[in-house]
């Protein structure tokens, strides 16, 4: 289906229209990856026409582009499932060939991916984006679209990820946002020493929560369900708690070192919300370096809490943010890490 676009001038000559991914695009996603990123961008996939193709039809990632009349594509983004929960899904992946960028081709795609495909799709629930923090574009499309900020991912990426548009001198931290289609209330449980911030985040949120005061110790009679996943290119490990027990802080521990085995310096845990006794779960990661990153929410399904470590030192001067929220956000994270 054709969502045309109207009004807009592209440079340097042709119109586009977005549409929804057909095999013969795949092509054309790859020579727009290599003329963004050159052969840099760690997710190989896109350098494989096959394997986009596959992935589109297997639906691990859903593709829409810009396409030129003549059938050039300028511009492409992504849906894809990246969480624990199968009904929250990332936008991401997202990028526009240089001479469109004053077109509106990013903004077309977004508009026609929020608006129109996501809710003729209910499978999808909640959508979600990491907003790359070295510039703003990203981020005034995340209050254009209504997302609400609830988390900010310090040292995320390398820089070496934007080598080619030589757009970061350190790592580069992601601003998360999340907007609800199919609401989910639910009892969720605030972390004694977190309550007055993420209160101000469940306060802007486009759901409803019954929230409550975490209190309590971990079962002693459980041990932790967690899963640990490493991104060797970003040196980044993520860890999903989704049930917390006595062996909390060991568990960690072993995947921590499982992680720097293979160079990991960015760690993220994955706490879930709904257990009364999350609270004492994150004084025990706070107890071992960690920090506050913010909410997640639907991440389980029920909501997470998100806690960071880094064994680098974030450039928190370089992270630039656009809405008011979300510097109070990150005063309150760098405050965090201090102590």
């Amino acid at each position: 289906m054709k969502n045309e676009v109207a009004n807009i001038q592209p440079q340097p000559k042709d119109t586009f229209y977005v549409d929804t991914f057909r095999p013969q695009d795949a092509e054309g996603i790859v020579r727009l990856f290599r003329a963004v990123y050159g052969e840099g961008y760690p997710i190989r996939l896109f350098y494989d026409q096959e394997a986009i193709i596959a992935a589109n039809r297997e639906g691990r990632y859903i593709s829409v582009v810009a396409r030129t009349n003549a059938g050039e594509v300028v511009g492409v983004t992504h849906l894809y499932p990246s969480a624990p929960n199968m009904a929250l899904y990332e936008v991401g992946v997202g990028l526009v060939l240089k001479e469109y960028r004053n077109s509106g081709a990013s903004k077309a795609m977004l508009s026609y991916l929020f608006d129109e495909f996501v809710p003729r799709n209910s499978n999808i629930e909640e959508l979600f984006g990491e907003s790359v923090c070295n510039h703003i574009i990203m981020q005034k499309s995340m209050e254009l679209f209504r997302h609400i900020e609830t988390a900010i991912e310090v040292a995320l990426m390398p820089a070496e990820a934007y080598t080619t548009e030589k757009s970061a001198r350190g790592r580069v931290a992601a601003l998360d946002g999340f907007r609800c289609y199919v609401p989910k209330p639910h009892k969720i449980f605030m972390p004694p020493v977190y309550n007055g911030i993420l209160r101000e985040i469940y306060a802007r949120l486009d759901d409803e929560r019954e929230i409550l005061l975490s209190s309590g110790s971990l079962p002693s009679s459980r041990q932790t369900s967690a899963e640990l996943t490493i991104f060797d290119f970003a040196r980044l490990a993520r860890i999903a708690v989704t049930r917390a027990g006595y062996d909390l802080a060991a568990r960690i521990l072993e995947m921590e070192e499982q992680a720097r085995a293979k160079n990991v310096i960015v760690f993220q845990v994955w706490l879930n919300l709904t257990e009364p006794w999350v609270g004492r779960a994150a004084e025990t990661l706070r107890e071992n370096g960690y920090f506050l990153g913010g909410a997640l929410p639907r991440w389980f399904d029920g909501d997470a809490l998100l806690m960071q470590k880094t064994e680098c030192d974030p450039d928190f001067d370089s992270i630039i943010l656009y809405s008011d929220f979300s510097k109070k956000l990150l005063r309150f994270i760098r405050d965090d890490r201090r102590v």
